[in-house]
């Protein structure tokens, strides 16, 4: 599954369980982030055993951004079958905060915040 516009990109991976994020995702509001969400809540239903969400190069995330991987999460808790992995890195500044929050929605969630 692959949704690519100008500024971002989401491509899932079915075969190694990764979905990538890339770019910046500065949509307005949940309706401009619905494909998103119903491609991250697809992934999320099918219950993978093990999920890894790759926002590295993903450059920035707005709040509503923020909100749609929340619900992904919340998505995924709810299964309780997959474990998840977010792969993050200190070069976003966004990352290391926001990312450590998602910890709090599913505390079995690794979260990995690479250096360089």
């Amino acid at each position: 599954m692959i949704i690519s516009e100008e500024d971002y990109s989401v491509k899932y991976d079915e075969n190694d369980g990764v979905i990538e994020c890339t770019g910046s995702f500065r949509l307005r509001g949940s309706e401009e982030y619905k494909p998103i969400l119903d491609l991250l809540l697809s992934v999320a239903d099918a219950t993978p055993e093990q999920l890894t969400l790759d926002v590295r190069e993903l450059k920035f995330l707005n709040s509503s951004g923020i909100n749609t991987l929340s619900k992904f999460i919340i998505q995924v808790r709810k299964h309780k079958a997959t474990q998840v992995r977010i792969l993050g890195t200190v070069k976003s500044p966004w990352q290391g905060k926001s990312l450590k929050n998602f910890q709090r929605l599913l505390p079995t969630l690794e979260l990995v915040i690479e250096d360089a």
